[in-house]
């Protein structure tokens, strides 16, 4: 499988501070690249630059064979772009937003009207093409942000954080429209703060902390390189869970986090797991729930980093905005 994106060594600097600091990255041809971070660990800028908006202070890129600097006009026509915050125009209806991108980018009237129904359809926004963008509800001016973005049949999507602000419903809708165009030969590649996004749809992953990468892989593998894997329990009786952790902290020499309903602890061997229930048996300690799994993303994501990629890094100030 070839390469739609290629960029090594990519650093840019806003009033002196480095949003990336030697960026290299890699989208495979019809596969969900995640990149992954905090907000200001150089998500957005990356895109950006990736999209021709930006002009990188060094290294280069690549996107679809062309150079992102020396061709930029060469790079729009392979792709498309969904930011986080749904670019339709709200005065407008589905219909004309789609119908204007279409003519701009050069459909005939004709053509632009069929393309917007196509989208309108595949997107389940038919039923509200007629009504202004204005009356959507988030999910749907999500949906027609991307259907936006698919106007001109583009071979590479660029979605930066396309489900921030939407609810579950919403947010696993847009999944299975993103599993979709995969599926058609779409490249898409995925910024994302949300963990669980980035398992679910993700084929390989970058981590990004402070405009450098720190790892990469499939989820699997960055699952694999965290080396524990996570117990849980939770008491039948809430008023024995202090002795349940006090018994797991025992045996596994480790501090456990509980919450009060349940607990968890990394482990390093799954031999632990019979003498935590044979201890537990010995105190009279009942389960309603045990298991052995492998770390979530957030779980390596901490253990890579020292924070969760939900939390923002102290002291991260640079260009607002812009290298999110």
């Amino acid at each position: 499988m070839t390469d739609a994106i290629r960029a090594e060594g990519l650093v840019k600097q806003f009033k002196g501070k480095r949003a990336l600091d030697g960026v290299d990255l890699t989208a495979r041809t019809g596969a969900v690249l995640g990149v992954l971070g905090p907000n200001g660990s150089g998500k957005t800028t990356t895109v950006r630059i990736l999209s021709t908006l930006l002009r990188p202070d060094g290294g280069h890129a690549e996107v679809g064979g062309f150079d992102v600097v020396r061709r930029p006009h060469d790079v729009r026509r392979l792709i498309g772009l969904t930011g986080q915050y749904a670019a339709v125009d709200a005065e407008l209806t589905g219909t004309e937003n789609l119908i204007l991108i279409a003519r701009l980018l050069g459909f005939g009237r004709a053509a632009a009207r069929a393309r917007s129904a196509e989208l309108l359809e595949r997107f389940e926004l038919t039923d509200a093409a007629g009504r202004p963008a204005k009356t959507y509800s988030g999910g749907m001016r999500r949906r027609l942000d991307l259907a936006a973005s698919l106007v001109g049949r583009p071979s590479l999507l660029y979605l930066d954080e396309p489900t921030t602000g939407l609810d579950p419903h919403s947010r696993n809708g847009l999944w299975d429209v993103v599993r979709g165009l995969v599926n058609d030969g779409v490249t898409v590649l995925l910024t994302t703060q949300y963990l669980e996004e980035a398992d679910q749809l993700a084929d390989d992953i970058v981590v990004l902390d402070h405009g450098r990468v720190i790892s990469r892989g499939t989820p699997e593998e960055l699952k694999n390189h965290a080396g524990k894997q996570v117990l849980e329990l939770r008491t039948v009786d809430p008023e024995q869970l202090d002795l349940a952790v006090r018994i797991v902290e025992a045996v596994t020499s480790s501090p456990v986090t509980a919450d009060g309903l349940g607990a968890s602890v990394p482990v390093t061997d799954a031999a632990v797991l019979p003498e935590v229930v044979r201890r537990l048996d010995e105190q009279e300690v009942a389960l309603a729930e045990l298991s052995l799994r492998k770390p979530s993303l957030d779980e390596v994501f901490l253990a890579l980093t020292g924070h969760s990629a939900e939390d923002e890094p102290a002291g991260e100030t640079v260009a607002k905005g812009v290298s999110a």
